[in-house]
């Protein structure tokens, strides 16, 4: 009775004391002419005449205040009912649409959360939460001097620290401003704080925070938020009926809500070593209990020996939901815009966005925004189309299928002019295979690379035109190892780049890259703009596909760019996002790169449909004529590519309109049937283009065609040297007239086409040049 007695005492005495301090501390004139017109609606200039002096003690009081003005200054105090409405307002579920605005899904949170009054919670835990919290939550006015006085010496010392806040501020944190790390969102915090104190009662803004805070996870592995979800998912009890020894367990999650739950993600009770985190804390808030005099010593002394862990419910059955490809796609992007919009909104600097704090803060806002702000998030993925190509795949996959193991299949559906997906394939079924195989694996491109680093920069380089010449005479790496060389002892020849490009020949292209390497040039500036990643640019089988992993999407990227005119336009799959007021708070914007002249482009666009309409490394055309013959049409151009071993198979194809690509090969590297790259994929793509011509007739622009842009150069030239008819001399010979048959020669620079000389073509031996010029000469004569 004595101990109770002198608690009583002491405790009126604190109270009489606080009574007395805060009458003793009045404005002055003086302190309001320094903290200007924006803290005159501020109730409680005495706890921002205390801030001033503590930043004095850092700075002087010049400083100091200076410093707190500069941070207040464009603080604007929102409305009553704007700030009370965005406290109360439990977050909406956000949405993603496709283009047309039909849903796709919900963005998932697997935060569960209950509202409840104030009358459905019980005491016990709002007396835990003061203790443990904010010990002066009953007579503060929504902030205290340590607070901004420890955040500015924090900053002094070299980063910002947050610790201090009154559960007022930790609620506006909570429902309004978020967590970055930035003293001009403590700043924007102190001033909402103040203000939110003089519209609710200390009850609402407690029972507001315990139904918004964290609570950690529940014994389904779910993420919780809000006391009576953390009572139910833990103590499987109402909030209202919490005993001290409960609501202490749970007062003192918010903290940190992963640490201390006693369930893992799976709904697992965590190992005896990982319970005690939560453990220790249950009973660091039993002693506050005990120290601001809510519990008696003896209470205290009886709670802490009691083992809260044998009253944690036992784990129930995980809940998951399963997605699919394109929501996972679309989530990505978007939590990425969120992060940059956040970022930009709190004026982030430059060098705070390389602090490992400040983004594992934002990735964390941005998620949380992005699945409870009721956000509206918009895709490029066009609805019919991106169901017939899932519906394509379940009925035509089986055609990549070769007995060498589960083949899978990426394939995208770009848009040419703007770089949107509007449709995609990420694998077979994701239900058996969850790695998206569009935009996730990264795979060696083959010959598919070649237009893009070796004869697309080559004739942007003016090094070459369409009708030059190029060696397919055997050749070595400097390592002595032979550059594959598959045909007859005919086609050792002097041959043009349509038929290179066509056959796919590898020693016309390796010929191509040296001859780029040793003219001092470097593709390096085109491949950096299209986002490829090369590590090393002097790898010989570079144009080979050596040395380059793209994803699905990146590599249909590139091509759109060779195909639109050179200017690459990044891919994206987030057209807009909306915030819960229609407020748009990201739209894509259009930022054209050009890494090829539109000449080079151009010409590319010629050469490129020979692989499709020549059938010589693919049937992809053939398939078509015979599926659809209007789809057929279309002007169709593209190129195939098979990796070592037939690992990877791609197959590229493109109308002015659009891009479409194929890639298919196992998850682990390992060789599929020869016969996959060559019939199977252009089979099943055949179809896929099939399908989405059913769903959108007019997407592949079927009456448009690529043509040469006026910026291109035509050069009559000698069929068998791509080069100017003249006097040559070379070798043996010496003021040779070479003629014969003429061409035309479509160049990218305004020169064309050089006179003949000896050493024409791309690459080549003294040798080769020797056989060929034999030829070359015997056919003249002949003629």
């Amino acid at each position: 009775m004595t101990k109770e007695l002198s608690d009583k005492k002491r405790k009126a005495i604190k109270d009489r004391l606080q009574k007395k301090k805060m009458k003793q501390q009045k404005p002055t004139t003086d302190r309001n002419t320094i903290l200007g017109t924006t803290f005159l609606v501020i109730r409680g200039l005495s706890v921002v005449f205390a801030i001033i002096i503590s930043v004095g003690v850092v700075f002087g009081a010049a400083t100091g205040t200076g410093y707190l003005m500069s941070l207040i200054s464009d603080v604007k105090i929102p409305d009553t009912k704007s700030l009370t409405d965005k406290i109360n307002t439990i977050h909406q579920t956000s949405v993603m649409t496709y283009s047309n605005g039909q849903k796709i899904s919900d963005i998932s949170s697997d935060l569960n959360r209950t509202k409840v009054t104030s009358e459905n919670i019980s005491p016990n835990v709002k007396h835990a939460l003061i203790a443990t919290e904010d010990e002066n939550f009953e007579h503060h006015k929504g902030v205290v001097p340590k607070a901004f006085f420890r955040a500015i010496l924090g900053e002094s010392t070299g980063g910002a620290n947050s610790g201090g806040s009154t559960i007022t501020q930790q609620l506006i944190k909570q429902q309004i401003l978020g967590s970055a790390p930035t003293f001009k969102r403590k700043a924007t915090e102190m001033v909402y704080a103040l203000e939110l104190e003089k519209h609710l009662t200390k009850d609402q803004i407690l029972t507001d925070y315990l139904n918004v805070s964290p609570f950690g996870r529940n014994n389904k592995g779910q993420n919780i938020a809000g006391v009576e979800e953390a009572s139910q998912g833990i103590f499987g009890k109402s909030s209202k009926d919490l005993t001290i020894p409960e609501a202490a367990f749970i007062a003192g999650l918010p903290q940190s809500p992963i640490v201390y739950s006693p369930y893992s993600a799976n709904g697992m009770l965590k190992s005896k070593e990982n319970m005690q985190y939560g453990l220790k804390r249950q009973k660091e808030v039993l002693f506050n209990l005990y120290r601001n005099n809510y519990i008696s010593k003896q209470e205290y002394d009886a709670y802490k020996s009691y083992d809260i862990s044998t009253e944690f419910i036992a784990p129930g059955t995980v809940e998951t939901q399963n997605h699919g490809y394109l929501y996972q796609v679309v989530y990505n992007e978007a939590i990425d815009k969120v992060y940059d919009y956040l970022i930009k909104t709190d004026k982030v600097s430059d060098a705070a966005q390389g602090n490992d704090s400040v983004i594992d803060s934002y990735q964390k806002q941005a998620a949380q925004k992005l699945s409870e702000g009721g956000y509206t998030v918009t895709a490029t993925i066009n609805q019919s189309i991106y169901q017939a190509m899932q519906t394509a795949v379940a009925n035509y996959g089986r055609l990549l299928q070769d007995g060498t193991g589960e083949n899978q299949t990426g394939n995208v559906l770009m848009d040419n002019k703007t770089g949107a997906v509007i449709g995609f394939v990420g694998g077979l079924d994701y239900n058996t295979n969850q790695n998206n195989h569009a935009f996730d694996t990264r795979r060696s491109p083959g010959s598919s690379i070649k237009p893009i680093i070796a004869y697309g920069p080559a004739i942007d380089m003016g090094l070459m035109g369409s009708a030059s010449r190029l060696s397919n005479y055997p050749a070595k790496y400097a390592s002595g190892q032979p550059i594959m060389h598959v045909g007859s002892p005919g086609t050792q020849e002097m041959m043009t780049l349509q038929e290179a490009l066509d056959s796919s020949w590898n020693i016309p292209a390796y010929w191509t890259y040296q001859k780029i390497l040793q003219s001092g040039l470097t593709v390096q500036p085109y491949m950096s703009k299209m986002n490829y990643k090369v590590d090393n640019y002097q790898i010989e089988s570079l144009p080979l596909g050596g040395g380059i992993e793209p994803t699905v999407v990146q590599h249909t990227n590139g091509y759109q760019a060779l195909l639109n005119g050179g200017e690459y336009d990044q891919y994206y799959v987030v057209d807009s996002i909306k915030d819960e007021t229609g407020k748009e708070i990201y739209k894509h914007q259009k930022k054209p790169v050009q890494v090829y002249s539109k000449a080079t482009s151009s010409i590319m666009a010629q050469l490129l449909r020979g692989p499709i309409k020549s059938q010589k490394t693919t049937t992809f055309f053939g398939h078509l004529s015979t599926i659809n013959p209007t789809l057929a049409n279309a002007d169709w151009v593209g190129k195939t590519g098979t990796s070592e071993d037939f690992s990877d198979a791609w197959l590229m194809v493109a109308t002015p309109a659009v891009t479409l690509s194929s890639w298919v090969g196992h998850d682990v590297l390992s060789p599929m049937a020869p016969s996959t790259a060559f019939n199977s994929n252009s089979q099943y793509l055949a179809q896929l283009a099939n399908s989405i011509y059913q769903a959108n007739p007019t997407i592949f622009g079927i009456d448009q065609k690529f043509t040469l842009d006026p910026s291109v150069n035509k050069s009559t030239v000698l069929t068998s040297t791509g080069e100017k008819s003249g006097s040559m001399s070379g070798g043996p010979y010496k003021n040779i007239a070479v003629s014969g048959d003429t061409t035309t020669s479509y160049w990218a620079k305004s020169d064309g086409a050089p006179l003949t000389q000896y050493k024409f073509a791309m690459g080549g031996s003294d040798s080769d040049y020797a056989d060929v010029w034999t030829k070359i000469l015997g056919n003249q004569n002949k003629n």
